[in-house]
């Protein structure tokens, strides 16, 4: 098997929830919100996984805001870049598998200015060969088309395997597998009693690392 690994971005390179609840303080706070106001955002953005657009009309609805649901839904894209972080033991993690010789890279749904920003300004863009999103390349995840791209991008042939790390079992997991990659689901317990059939479970983006290491 070709060392080629894919990996999600939204809460397995980059931990998406840390930022959703500093931008909700942010948000409570810059519409003068209840102080329960955060909480119940954070509690929505739990229910389900809900897109943004729907996430945002729940928004305005409940907080009878004065600006649309584009607006509210524009600024948090524009936003949440800003908010994201990388850790450096997950940035140092991709220079070694790279310099042992893996082709890395990144498939992630979501909207391109978002996804986008998110990589630009983590330092992920220079921290692996490739990356293919959704809302640039028009395929979603589990679409298997969106990682046959992202390894194409890599300069290989996803019909020689490889591996996929994520933390949705839909979209990374039966996505990966579906694409003949062995796969490492991230569980962040957000899938109670939900089968899977991964290669390895792990909690941490930084044990899915020491795996493909020993893989070599």
């Amino acid at each position: 098997m070709q060392q080629l690994v894919l990996f999600d971005l939204d809460n397995t390179l980059i931990n998406l929830d840390d930022a959703f609840q500093v931008w909700a303080e942010e948000f409570a706070e810059e519409h003068e919100l209840e102080s329960e106001a955060a909480d119940w955002l954070l509690s929505l953005d739990r229910a389900g996984y809900p897109h943004r657009e729907i996430f945002f009309t729940e928004v305005r609805d409940r907080f009878a805001l004065p600006v649309s649901v584009d607006e509210l839904w524009s600024r948090y894209r524009q936003r949440m870049p800003y908010l994201v972080r990388c850790r450096p033991e997950v940035m140092n993690g991709l220079s070694r598998l790279r310099a042992s010789g893996w082709k890395v890279a990144i498939v992630t749904n979501g909207t391109a200015d978002n996804q986008l920003g998110k990589i630009q300004r983590t330092g992920l863009a220079e921290a692996v060969d490739a990356y293919a999103l959704s809302g640039v390349d028009g395929m979603r995840k589990p679409d298997i088309d969106l990682f046959e791209v992202a390894a194409k991008r890599c300069g290989v042939a996803l019909a020689d395997g490889g591996w996929m790390v994520g933390d949705h079992l839909v979209a990374d997991i039966g996505g990966g597998r579906a694409a003949g990659l062995r796969t490492i689901w991230v569980d962040r317990g957000t899938w109670p009693d939900h089968d899977h059939n991964a290669d390895h479970v792990v909690t941490d983006v930084l044990q899915a690392l020491e795996i493909l290491h020993a893989e070599r």
